[in-house]
């Protein structure tokens, strides 16, 4: 019978060999749709540099790599996220976890963007050359399912299905003539709106020895789909990340000072490869501060943040705060709020 380090490094075989960047000497961009599913979520991985492969242990890892879900420790978690965003583009996110027993955990996310008010128009055949078709607002959301077992101590597993759905709004297409001046020319309305499902796998490693753990997500994978002539799949990308706890190595085990320290490598189908990398420091594990570094984006940078942990009773609550630095765009903050009993 196989060990958990086998079946581990089984399935991290199995990604590498599914990522397609593999083949390093060809470089796409504009290859994928749906680009509203690689917006960060959890204030808390965002403040360490996007490092939530490995270290997230409550539902926001559904967002990440959903082998994280078998270290949750309480029966139910349950966490909301906001993020205002550039250009009055935000996104909320909620999402939950019930344990299972020893059979393993369940959880449930949804993921929604809000674009705001954009007006429409289209070709006319008078003196400005267009006229208003009115106001519409672009819709994109996310829904998803995930079953995470950890079978051992050390080991644990992570399956996500979400369905993805986007809708862009409508334009006026012409069907018969050859401008908008031709007195034969006929419009119609046509509508841009697709929905597609995809998965999510993941594993996550545990050494047991100074907080090493290390974890791999495949997450995106879909058919491709299309709105009018060229097919395109979803955000595909494999990560890899690898973390752990310097001050245990001088400190040992203790909960006074706790420190994580890791980084994040990430292999999307249209672009280089990113890399993150973050620092944790947890006082009492009450108080956090963080700071981290997206490496290789073309606009993302360095990322700061903090979180407060309290205990009521049998609920323990989270309150999460995360700041990117997002280049000639300022900064975007982040917030999260999480509980568990």
């Amino acid at each position: 019978m196989k060990t958990p380090m086998h079946l581990f490094l089984i399935c991290a075989l199995v990604l590498m060999l599914l990522s397609p960047c593999g083949h390093a000497e060809i470089i796409k961009k504009g290859q994928v749709g749906f680009r509203f599913l690689e917006n960060p979520v959890s204030a808390e991985a965002i403040g360490r540099g996007g490092l939530g492969l490995v270290t997230l242990r409550n539902s926001n890892t559904l967002f990440w790599n959903p082998a994280g879900l078998g270290w949750i420790e309480e029966k139910y978690d349950f966490n909301i996220n906001y993020t205002r965003g550039i250009a009055d583009i935000n996104h909320s996110a909620l999402a939950g976890a019930i344990r299972l027993g020893s059979f393993g955990v369940i959880g449930l996310d949804a993921l929604i963007m809000d674009y705001g008010d954009f007006y429409g128009t289209r070709r006319a055949a008078n003196e400005l050359g267009f006229e208003e078709t009115g106001a519409f607002s672009p819709q994109s959301f996310a829904i998803g399912l995930a079953f995470s077992q950890r079978v051992s101590d050390r080991f644990s597993y992570g399956v996500h299905v979400k369905y993805a759905h986007q809708d862009l709004g409508s334009a006026w297409v012409g069907v018969t003539g050859t401008d908008v001046d031709d007195p034969n020319m006929s419009m119609e309305e046509k509508s841009y709106a697709l929905s597609e499902p995809a998965v999510d796998i993941g594993a996550i490693y545990d050494f047991r020895l100074y907080n090493i753990r290390f974890g791999a997500a495949m997450q995106n994978f879909s058919r491709e789909i299309k709105y009018e002539e060229e097919k395109f799949p979803l955000p595909y990308a494999v990560s890899f990340s690898l973390s752990f706890d310097p001050l245990s190595i001088w400190l040992g085990e203790q909960d006074e000072h706790q420190m994580t320290a890791g980084f994040e490598t990430r292999h999307p189908r249209d672009f280089k490869e990113k890399a993150k990398y973050g620092i944790e420091y947890a006082y009492r594990q009450q108080f956090l501060l963080r700071a981290g570094y997206m490496g290789n984006y073309d606009q993302r940078g360095l990322t700061l943040g903090f979180g407060v942990r309290q205990s009521l009773g049998d609920s323990k609550l989270r309150i999460d705060y995360a700041f990117q630095d997002f280049g000639l765009f300022k900064s975007v903050h982040s917030f999260s709020f999480g509980v568990s009993y």
